[in-house]
């Protein structure tokens, strides 16, 4: 609805759809807490609380596994994987050690330690400039709740008595609140706190409720009891509206609903033009849950499986069997399809905390050390985590991509670490791939767009990352309000580096596709196939709106059509022509 009511709260939609039900308010957060000074000879005690605060905070995440091992699929395995990773966190890790530490040191009670420690540890994440890492800290502030809690006695069951059809309402949602829902009451959930790359918004999203966080006074707005509304697509929440919203908001949940029941019948139809010619779709996934979410939309695999999840909340770097453990029940649930592993793609301004160490933040971290330069200086690195892909790579198809590539050097010193790498695994008696898999290079820099026909030398296939690519050529930064206006992937500066790359991958004779949020947007799907890509990988929910795009085409007229982007000067008439492609 273009109009809202007066009673309508903004935020951010995160996992679409529309609910409308009585809302169950869940009061609480993390508040502060009243901190004061102890004895010297009251700081065993003190610990000896704080630890026992632990074991019980350990049995509650237990028993919540259990209950998320009941939901099943994707979204229970992910609720596992995510308390798994808060109970580790409980088990000697700088949490831990940081609370006992600040209780010894500064003589002050657990309850106040574990804030303190908290708030450290969050505003590490929160510096970090990738928001799906800054999103981390949020499961440090969940668990660090649950200490405080454990410690004065309190009891965590906030859905306990929570009526079928209800919209939870709370200042915070976090993953293991999820994890205690029942998924046949919930209808929904919106908090003040959260954004759409937190666990708390890919569990919605995986279990498919509706949800809307970043909601301003939300709690403060609601009543228990009242009837609300809440709209996962646009990011809004009505609350106690008139019965001409409610029947009109009824009328769109039908009208999605229908679409969805329209879309769903397209995930078995093969992806493939009105002359017959197969674009073949698959996911880009950064959670193992949304590997098996990517089946049930009809992806015909990962064309791009972020590696750096397996990193966040390590408190070290995560050893080989660890990585191996993590890929490879990634590519076993694809059930033979490929998956498109790129290395670790991170930077100073996003590195997990478990790798800072050490490293110069430099004065622009965008253009320093990141993605494959920082895997390059540290081979062990790099090495551990092709060991991981390789023996992963014997539980179904993996293909490597290397991210910002800018020259052969860089490929050349890879293949040699894989080839390295399959030869000790073959020592250690690891049975590996034969032959190797693939090995690809991310083209998201003018510099390899620029030297593709030398890249497409001495590698196995392209994958042209649009967002990057765009942000690069244009030398700007989309989240940054002041020149986000200009970010405009259809200027002709990318489109002629995008068209540069395709054509060097097609006369090298290998594959070539598109991984960025091109991709995904149906919008541009004439374009994409028009410059002659055949392959797209996209967010695990577009791809039954880009396959309905793409069962209209025709690869012939879409062919004129990109010829006739392709020749303007102006984004604006780019546009244009592109929008008027039926």
């Amino acid at each position: 609805m273009k109009d809202l009511p007066d009673n309508a709260l903004r935020g951010l939609g995160v996992s679409d759809g529309v609910a409308i039900g009585p809302a169950h308010v869940v009061e609480g957060g993390m508040d502060r807490v009243r901190e004061f000074r102890i004895s010297s000879g009251r700081v065993p005690m003190e610990i000896q609380r704080f630890r026992d605060a632990k074991a019980t905070a350990a049995r509650q995440l237990e028993h919540l596994r259990e209950q998320s091992r009941r939901i099943g699929g994707g979204a229970g395995e992910e609720m596992d994987y995510l308390l798994s990773a808060h109970a580790s966190m409980l088990a000697g890790s700088r949490l831990i050690r940081g609370v006992e530490q600040r209780i010894t040191d500064r003589m002050i009670n657990a309850e106040a330690a574990v804030q303190r420690e908290i708030s450290a540890i969050v505003r590490q994440f929160r510096a970090l400039s990738d928001p799906y890492l800054a999103a981390r800290g949020d499961d440090v502030r969940d668990l660090g709740r649950r200490l405080i809690r454990a410690l004065g006695g309190e009891r965590t069951e906030p859905f306990a008595n929570i009526a079928v059809g209800s919209i939870v309402v709370a200042r915070e949602i976090t993953p293991a609140d999820t994890a205690a829902m029942a998924p046949n009451q919930v209808a929904g959930m919106a908090a003040e706190i959260g954004g759409a790359d937190g666990h708390t918004a890919i569990m919605a999203r995986g279990l498919g409720l509706p949800a809307v966080l970043g909601v301003p006074d939300l709690v403060a707005t609601i009543r228990q009891g009242d009837q609300v509304i809440l709209d996962g697509m646009a990011g809004v929440v009505i609350v106690r509206p008139d019965k001409a919203t409610v029947e009109a908001y009824r009328r769109q949940r039908s009208s999605l609903l229908r679409r969805r029941r329209a879309l769903a019948k397209l995930t078995d139809l093969p992806s493939e033009t009105r002359d017959g010619v197969a674009i073949h779709l698959q996911a880009n996934v950064e959670l193992p849950i949304e590997a098996e979410q990517a089946l049930g939309f009809g992806a015909e695999g990962i064309g791009l499986l972020r590696s750096e999840f397996q990193f966040m909340a390590a408190e070290t770097e995560p050893d080989e069997d660890s990585q191996y453990e993590q890929l490879a029940g990634i590519v076993q649930s694809m059930n033979g399809r490929p998956v498109t592993i790129r290395t670790l793609d991170v930077g100073f301004d996003k590195l997990p905390p478990s790798m800072v160490e050490g490293l110069p933040p430099g004065d622009n971290p965008a253009l320093g050390l990141r993605a494959i330069r920082l895997s390059l200086l540290r081979p062990a690195l790099l090495d551990t985590q092709l060991a991981a892909i390789l023996r992963a790579g014997m539980h179904g198809p993996v293909r490597i991509l290397l991210p910002m590539i800018t020259s052969v050097s860089e490929i050349t010193a890879v293949r040699a670490a894989l080839l390295r790498v399959a030869r000790k695994l073959k020592r250690r008696g690891v049975a590996v791939p034969d032959p190797l898999p693939p090995l690809g290079v991310m083209i998201e820099v003018p510099a390899a767009a620029l030297s593709a026909d030398a890249l497409a030398r001495a590698c196995d296939f392209f994958s042209i990352g649009t967002n990057d690519l765009t942000m690069y050529t244009l030398a700007l930064d989309r989240t940054n309000e002041q020149v986000a206006s200009l970010y405009d992937p259809l200027h002709p500066g990318v489109l002629r580096l995008m068209q540069f790359a395709v054509a060097a991958a097609l006369r090298a004779g290998i594959p070539v596709n598109v991984c960025g949020e091109m991709a995904g947007d149906p919008r541009f799907a004439p374009l994409l196939v028009g410059l002659g890509i055949r392959d797209l990988s996209m967010a695990v929910g577009s791809i039954p709106l880009v396959k309905q795009r793409i069962r209209r085409l025709d690869t012939i007229a879409a062919a004129e059509h990109a010829d006739m982007v392709m020749a303007q000067t102006d984004p604006a008439r780019s546009a244009e022509l592109l929008d008027a492609i039926s």
